[in-house]
């Protein structure tokens, strides 16, 4: 998984029908270190917006800070230096998320000037006791699919908008076979395609690359 870490550019991703206590190690790519994931009920996966692109060096700091991040990316070709190259890029721009306590999250956003371009992502649907819109937190639940989804890192996965999305039924299903094992989701079609689409709440649709129908069960 990403921020787990394939910023180094691995070739072959972390395994895939992952468990809550079977997700790869966050990496840092700057110091080699490493952080497991370890299921606590005082953590949270809370959402994070890295203004101008420094998702990567916000993880870095955390990750070397003792907690675990994930930054889903895809593989993509581009053009560099007028040679076409596979690099690794955020399938949602300036974003991370960060298992984290509300405390040492407070720490990073408010109180930690190496990360003074860390800002939270709100959840604009409910408000404290103070009227104001909390930071948005992801059930495990939901988290666990949107990895299972992309740590593949497929160049196809894409992060897409309502519009761009063709549900073929209203029932949920899960992948039972192939590089997106046990993603769960609804079948749809996607730029001519037959793919399942993972609702990360508040934050968007992520779309798999083609999957057979064979590899498809309802639930």
């Amino acid at each position: 998984m990403s921020s787990v870490e394939t910023r180094g550019g691995e070739k072959n991703p972390p395994s895939i029908g992952l468990t809550p206590d079977a997700i790869p190690e966050a990496k840092s790519s700057k110091t080699g270190v490493s952080v497991e994931y370890a299921p606590s009920p005082d953590k949270h996966w809370y959402v994070l917006r890295a203004s101008y692109g420094r998702e990567d060096r916000a993880a870095d700091y955390m990750t070397d800070d003792g907690t675990y991040t994930y930054i889903a990316k895809r593989y993509t070709w581009k053009y560099v230096k007028g040679r076409r190259k596979r690099v690794l890029e955020t399938l949602i721009p300036n974003l991370l998320f960060a298992y984290a306590t509300k405390e040492k999250a407070e720490m990073y956003v408010k109180q930690t000037p190496e990360l003074s371009f860390l800002t939270y992502y709100y959840n604009h649907f409910v408000q404290n006791e103070e009227e104001k819109n909390p930071p948005l937190i992801v059930p495990d639940h939901e988290m666990l699919n949107f990895i299972r989804a992309t740590v593949s890192m497929n160049e196809h996965i894409m992060f897409v908008t309502p519009q761009q999305v063709h549900y073929k039924g209203g029932e949920q299903v899960k992948v039972i076979d192939g590089v997106f094992q046990g993603v769960e989701g609804r079948v749809a079609r996607v730029a001519g395609q037959q793919r399942v689409i993972v609702n990360l709440s508040q934050v968007g649709l992520i779309s798999t690359a083609y999957i057979p129908t064979a590899f498809i069960e309802k639930k």
